[in-house]
């Protein structure tokens, strides 16, 4: 039990990823699995505002790092701390992993959620930045 206590502790963003989460699991369970990406986003913004939720949608990274190439954006920087890419793709590829590990290094942000909408079943998937030293 003290393991489980530890490892629960070392969640990166525990509270503000459930809340995040369970915005992404209300949003899919209202549009399904066939909406647009964009149907997703406003979707998440307004819950985001009735949450309270502190957020920027397609923010421009190049605002944070002025190296990071012009045009990338991502679909919501939540607090300054977590990067949500949206997906509407029949399966997450390595290219989009490697977007979103892209992503948390010109922001450095320590997490980032990757939610694929498209799926059956949603399955919001965790991508830390690995150059973040994790205290």
């Amino acid at each position: 039990m003290h393991t489980n206590a530890a490892n629960m502790a070392k969640i990166v963003y525990r509270e503000l990823s459930y809340r995040i989460t369970g915005v992404c699991f209300r949003v899919h369970r209202e549009l399904g699995r066939f909406a647009r990406e964009r149907q997703y986003a406003d979707r998440m913004e307004a819950l985001f505002r009735e949450s309270c939720i502190c957020y920027e949608r397609e923010y421009e990274l190049h605002r944070l790092d002025p190296s990071a190439p012009l045009g990338n954006r991502v679909d919501f920087l939540i607090d300054r701390c977590i990067v949500v890419e949206c997906k509407t793709k029949p399966f997450i590829t390595k290219e989009d992993y490697v977007q979103v590990q892209r992503y948390l290094h010109a922001s450095q942000c320590r997490l980032g959620l990757l939610v694929n909408f498209r799926h059956v079943y949603l399955k919001p998937k965790r991508v830390l930045n690995s150059t973040m030293v994790i205290a």
